[in-house]
């Protein structure tokens, strides 16, 4: 008799395990889940310009707070979204670090080509992701390149041809032209991202011609591809 207690109670425990993973399974967190009056990527992706769009996605990267404003490259696993000095407080821009989920309200709009959330503000949420730099090289001088306008991105066995301070010496932007199979591109490392301080702005002031790097980036747009450096080792 009393084995078959021990038996029935060793079931039921085993029983009890596999109901909470069976909970938990059900309760796993999904990055690319929307609540109710969120628009999927897709939906803002058809929106019009100067429309109101309200979306959910995760802070990749910010630019500089100042004025009560922050700029952020944000991203969800269908799509990347640029919010263009969204209203913020100094204390909430301190919160706004990688991976966190925030709903966006704002506008729809462009400039010289970037697509981007304008007058925006938003709310925390729970949950976490971030994403992975997605290999884009492949794509460089291709029409299709466009439509990952803003996710991070990586380009791989980059030539350095030219590296240029926006005002002839160290302080603000980089412009940065790197090479591919004979082709030229543009660059930039951006100061409000990754300032004069950063191991990034550095490292590409000591780059010289010829040099093979590859590089994480943001896909900014201006009159064509941009992208906004967040990353660069020697290729490898």
């Amino acid at each position: 008799m009393k084995k078959w207690i021990a038996l029935f109670l060793a079931l039921t425990v085993v029983l009890s395990f596999a109901a909470c993973a069976s909970n938990t399974d059900d309760n796993k967190f999904d990055p690319a889940a929307k609540s109710e009056g969120t628009m999927t990527y897709a939906q803002y992706d058809a929106a019009a310009l100067d429309s109101q769009v309200v979306v959910e996605c995760y802070v990749q990267a910010t630019q500089s707070w100042w004025d009560n404003k922050i700029t952020v490259y944000a991203q969800d696993p269908d799509g990347a979204y640029f919010l263009y000095e969204m209203a913020c407080s100094e204390a909430d821009a301190a919160k706004l670090t990688p991976g966190t989920k925030i709903k966006v309200t704002g506008y729809k709009g462009a400039w010289e080509g970037e697509v981007e959330i304008m007058e925006a503000t938003f709310e925390f949420m729970e949950g976490t992701w971030t994403a992975t730099a997605m290999d884009a090289t492949a794509l460089l001088g291709k029409e299709e390149l466009i439509n990952h306008q803003n996710k991070l991105v990586s380009f791989k066995g980059m030539t350095v041809e030219a590296i240029e301070y926006k005002n002839g010496e160290p302080g603000d932007d980089i412009y940065v032209t790197l090479s591919k199979d004979g082709a030229s591109y543009s660059f930039c490392v951006e100061r409000y991202l990754t300032g004069p301080d950063s191991d990034v702005y550095k490292a590409v002031g000591e780059l010289k011609a010829g040099d093979v790097v590859d590089v994480e980036c943001f896909l900014y747009w201006y009159q064509g591809p941009n992208p906004h450096i967040y990353k660069i080792a020697a290729a490898k």
